[in-house]
């Protein structure tokens, strides 16, 4: 009679499903690291085991292969577009994490005693950017439209950036936070422009660039509604904590990214947006940068922004 009356309860928690989400170590991810870290998934009763990889590409992948179940943020928002062409419907958008020259989560990074004063003066020069197809269009077309004609893209893991500009390894590069504070704090490089994205896609440096996107994929949110809404309850307050007391957030940098201690003091941080907090010009601007892959022929169809956000 016990084992029968205790079988149910056996059910329920094996039932309850892990949610594996893929990062890689950008500041960006911060109300991701601080939910985990702050228990806020464990006090939502959710099993959360975060997955780094070395690019946002590999974070989609994962997802399209069904060994992920979702992205922090941080992850490429055209990456994550890429895979709902290869497979339609693969996830919805539940935070992004828009930046600009005031929320400031890209840059343009140079040598220290780079005489380079605009990306103009990039023209001609060896350029690293992250890996994968976001980082280096992006690059590539910045440099374009800023005037740097007959600029070189390569890419280099992130936290290999630093390095290969001290080495003259590379000439500057276009990189995502901690990296430029990493560089300024050992006296090795210095920000050439920040918010550059707003500027020279979207036209406007306090523009907001949804560049980054945490994510849920369809699939888990069909099979698993309530967790999947738990887990979006649980991730908003890492993003309440981020906004609220940034300072206190900041620490959970340390183990995510190459950031730790009295460091994690000086990395400018994003802004972040849910799902419910889209307005209709947030869209057209997140529109636009979806837009200029379309353009370049990096997606093979055009990809509508709107569908892709999370809805309960």
């Amino acid at each position: 009679m016990a084992s029968a009356l205790a079988a149910p309860t056996l059910v329920r928690a094996q039932a309850a499903p892990k949610i594996r989400i893929g990062f890689w170590p950008v500041a960006a991810g911060l109300p991701f690291f601080a939910a985990v870290e702050k228990g806020y998934f464990k006090e939502a009763g959710l099993d959360v085991e975060p997955q780094k990889f070395a690019g946002a590409q590999q974070v989609m992948e994962a997802m399209l292969a069904g060994r992920s179940d979702g992205s922090a943020n941080g992850t490429g928002a055209a990456n994550l577009a890429i895979g709902d062409i290869a497979q339609p419907g693969l996830f919805k958008i539940f935070c992004t994490n828009p930046s600009n020259a005031k929320n400031v989560l890209e840059e343009f990074l140079v040598a220290k005693d780079s005489s380079a004063k605009t990306v103009a003066d990039l023209k001609g020069k060896k350029v690293a950017s992250g890996p994968g197809i976001q980082n280096v269009t992006l690059a590539k077309t910045m440099l374009e439209r800023a005037g740097a004609s007959g600029a070189s893209v390569v890419e280099l893991p992130i936290g290999q950036h630093v390095a290969a500009i001290a080495t003259g390894q590379v000439d500057a590069c276009y990189t995502l936070e901690p990296t430029g504070t990493v560089g300024r704090l050992n006296g090795s490089t210095r920000v050439l422009e920040a918010g550059v994205v707003a500027h020279y896609i979207l036209g406007d440096p306090l523009a907001p660039w949804h560049g980054g996107a945490a994510s849920l994929t369809s699939e888990f949110i069909k099979q698993h509604p309530q967790a999947a809404a738990q887990f979006v309850a649980a991730y908003r307050r890492g993003v309440q904590l981020v906004r609220e007391r940034p300072d206190e957030a900041r620490q959970y940098m340390k183990g995510y990214t190459a950031i730790e201690g009295p460091l994690t003091n000086e990395v400018p941080l994003a802004a972040y947006m849910l799902h419910d907090e889209f307005k209709p010009s947030d869209v057209a601007y997140f529109q636009k940068f979806y837009d200029l892959f379309t353009e370049k022929g990096i997606f093979s169809r055009k990809v509508d922004v709107a569908p892709l956000i999370y809805k309960v």
